[in-house]
Parts: C-alpha cells; sequence; structure tokens
C-alpha cells in the first residue's frame, strides 16, 4: 500500500508581479497571473508530478476557479473522489505579491469553499485516508477538521505529516498525533520560546518542538537548506547551489512536503527523502507559478544525479 491522502485547500492564485509596497503605499505593477494555489492543493500537484498514487481532500465551489482545480487534478494525476463541490460557498482565492528581483512574496489567503469543510466530509473521505500508507495535512484547512483527519489517520496506523502553515496553537494532543512535522523557520518560531533564522538556530531549538509531542521534526530554512532531527539522529541538507536561477520562492515548501511524502511511501529512508525533496522544491523555485512550477519524476532524477 503506497497510497498518499492530503488534506488542504484549493484557492485560485492571484498574482502580482512587481515591488511588494509597503503598507499605504500604491505601486504600479508589472504582470497579474491566475493559476491553481492553496497548500495542500500545492502539495498534491507536487506529489502528483513527483509520481505518487495521492489523493486530495478539498472543497470547491461549482464555478470557473472550481473548474480550474479539476482541470489541474486531472493533469497531475491528482485523484479527485474527495474534492466536494458546494452549490454555497465560492472556490477560495489568494492574493499574491511578488518581487521577481529578490523572489520574495506576501500573500493573503481567502479559503472559500475549504473552509467550510465539515467533519461530515471527512468522514466521507475515510477510506481514502485508513487505505493510504501516508497521510499529509497544513493548517490552512478549519482546525477541527484537521484534528479529525489526524485523529483516524493515527487510529489505523497510517503515517502522518504535518505542515503547520500558516502556524496556529494547536491542542497538545495533536502534537501526539504527529509522525513528521515540518515548519518553515518562521513556524518553528512560533512554537518556541525563541527565534529560528539560521542552522544553528534549528540546532538549538529542534529538541525543543521534539518535546512538544512529535516524533521526527523537519525545519525548511529556505535557502540555507533543511534541518531534521529526531530522538535517534539529526541531519542537516543544504539547498542546492541554483546560483542565480532562483525567480520566485512561493510554493517551495510544499514542493518539499509533496515530494517529501512521496518519497516516504515509496519506501526511501529518511535522509532520502529529504534529499529528493530538497532537490524537488530547489527546482521550483527557478520556476514562476505554485502548483504550475513544480517538476516532474524525470527532472528530479537527472537533478540527483548530478548533486
Amino acid at each position: 500500500m503506497n497510497n498518499l491522502s492530503i488534506l488542504g485547500i484549493f484557492v485560485a492564485d492571484l498574482a502580482f508581479f512587481g515591488k511588494i509596497p509597503k503598507v499605504g503605499e500604491t505601486i504600479l505593477g508589472k504582470e497579474f497571473v491566475v493559476g491553481p494555489g492553496g497548500k495542500g492543493s500545492n502539495q498534491s500537484v507536487a506529489a502528483g508530478k513527483a509520481g505518487a498514487s495521492v489523493e486530495f481532500i478539498t472543497k470547491i465551489g461549482n464555478d470557473d476557479y472550481g473548474k480550474m482545480a479539476l482541470k489541474t487534478y486531472k493533469e497531475t494525476n491528482v485523484g479527485t473522489k474527495n474534492v466536494f463541490e458546494s452549490d454555497q460557498h465560492s472556490t477560495g482565492v489568494a492574493a499574491i505579491l511578488l518581487d521577481k528581483e529578490t523572489g520574495q512574496n506576501a500573500i493573503s489567503v481567502v479559503p472559500g469553499a475549504a473552509g467550510e469543510l465539515t467533519i461530515k466530509d471527512i468522514d466521507k473521505a475515510k477510506d481514502t485516508i485508513t487505505n493510504s500508507s501516508i497521510f499529509l495535512t497544513q493548517l490552512e484547512a478549519p482546525m477541527n477538521v484537521v484534528s479529525h483527519a489526524l485523529k483516524i489517520a493515527k487510529e489505523n496506523n497510517v503515517t502522518t505529516i504535518l505542515n503547520p502553515a500558516p502556524a496556529a496553537k494547536l491542542d497538545k494532543e495533536i502534537f501526539s498525533l504527529v509522525d513528521y512535522f515540518t515548519p518553515n523557520e518562521t513556524e518553528a518560531s512560533f512554537y518556541i520560546d525563541g527565534e529560528i533564522n539560521t542552522v544553528e538556530d534549528a540546532k538549538e531549538y529542534a529538541q525543543s518542538i521534539l518535546n512538544l509531542g512529535v516524533k521526527n521534526v523537519l525545519i525548511t530554512l529556505g535557502e540555507k537548506g533543511v534541518y531534521f532531527f529526531n530522538k535517534d539522529e539529526s541531519h542537516f541538507e543544504p539547498a542546492l547551489d541554483l546560483k542565480n536561477q532562483v525567480v520566485d520562492t512561493s510554493g517551495a515548501g510544499d514542493a518539499f512536503n509533496g515530494a517529501f511524502a512521496t518519497a516516504l511511501c515509496e519506501g526511501k529512508p529518511i535522509i532520502e527523502s529529504i534529499k529528493f525533496a530538497n532537490c524537488f522544491a530547489g527546482i521550483s523555485t527557478t520556476r514562476i507559478g505554485t502548483a504550475n512550477s513544480m517538476p516532474n519524476r524525470a527532472e528530479i532524477e537527472k537533478m540527483l544525479k548530478i548533486i
């Protein structure tokens, strides 16, 4: 059983390219692009393109953006039997401001229909979760829904990954349901009494995160790389040396999580899974977009031979 199930949201990404304005400032942008987005959706597309047998659990509106979602999943081998359609709510949207020169971004998300996911929806998707070897989720869907899904996964011995994005207060019992906790440096800082900016910071505070009750922690550090820690081992994987090729870092964390889950599904050891995901995420930053920037399996295999 090498199936992967992912719970999360789909939103239509409305991306604006140019300088990111300060509060109260108006600027003229250079480009505008509409594409598929949402952390769970991006992670599902990443997994599908990386070679996983993946089912996505979400809710969309019966509208043009919802049709965009279904078209995207058809093109990227993402299963849709648990993509629920709502006539009462519109598909979510995200406004992304992107500075092409620096690769920096600022994002505001309105979940729309996906924010209306219910425990009843998760119960409909129960068989999908229990028949998975890996279950991955984030914190964009309603918290009670995320918690319920994690409980179903753990009760059925499914390995769980929680990407705590956006960072939010979690009940202590949720941490105990998590096999792999995958925050970036900002999200990791939210859960500790300190701030993580560097690899040394990650090493210093990793035990504090483990003490929350999770079994493994992977802190993604952007252009620096990834730090992994559990009670038995630790590993730092530097980011790919992409020189001046980085054009858009939005979606890189989603690329990492989707590819990491895929590698675990395939039974790859943890360090090898991290290398695979790190490579996948690195390539995604050399392209514009989130879901649209995800590489395919052949590209990853080629890059892994080089590095």
